[in-house]
């Protein structure tokens, strides 16, 4: 529970505001860990990373079928504007929903069959490695997307002198 309101403390100073999400998250960790006090039962704290990571995903599912966007609202946030063309960066969003509503169950899995140490490891650096990787595929999939947009604009231009 410290370490949330680390979090938001943190991210007031930096950010200078406090994200929805992250007032869910604090929010949600009070309680679990909360019901996991009064209960004498870990294992609804436990839970918290999973109801995360689904109502994260859900939450970004949510803002694409009302026709929003959360990483737009994020980089209009930024200082710097080198934006992604916005079809890009809605395919990046639909798949960081995909990334965090899989982890979520998965994390649901591990809460409810694995050991706690597992648990642990999967809360933390676990998921961090698992990051770590779609950062590197997500690149993969931008780059090959960034080329062939300049492979077909260079087509495009060349049948044009052709003409």
């Amino acid at each position: 529970m410290a370490l949330a309101v680390l979090e938001l403390a943190l991210e007031k100073v930096f950010v200078k505001k406090i994200h929805t999400i992250s007032l869910f998250n604090f929010f949600l960790i009070l309680f679990l860990g909360g019901l996991s006090l009064i209960g004498d039962e870990g294992i609804w704290f436990k839970l918290q990373p999973s109801f995360t990571g689904v109502g994260v995903g859900l939450f970004i599912f949510m803002q694409k079928l009302r026709g929003k966007s959360l990483f737009q609202d994020l980089m209009n946030e930024m200082p710097q504007k080198n934006n992604l063309p916005e079809d890009l960066m809605k395919t990046m969003e639909l798949h960081i929903g995909c990334l965090f509503g899989v982890y979520g169950i998965f994390m649901a899995f591990v809460a409810l069959y694995l050991e706690t140490g597992q648990w642990v490891f999967f809360k933390t650096i676990g998921f961090y490695i698992t990051f770590f990787i779609f950062l590197i595929g997500e690149m993969i999939f931008l780059r090959r997307s960034l080329k062939k947009r300049a492979e077909f604009a260079l087509k495009q231009e060349i049948l044009k002198k052709n003409i």
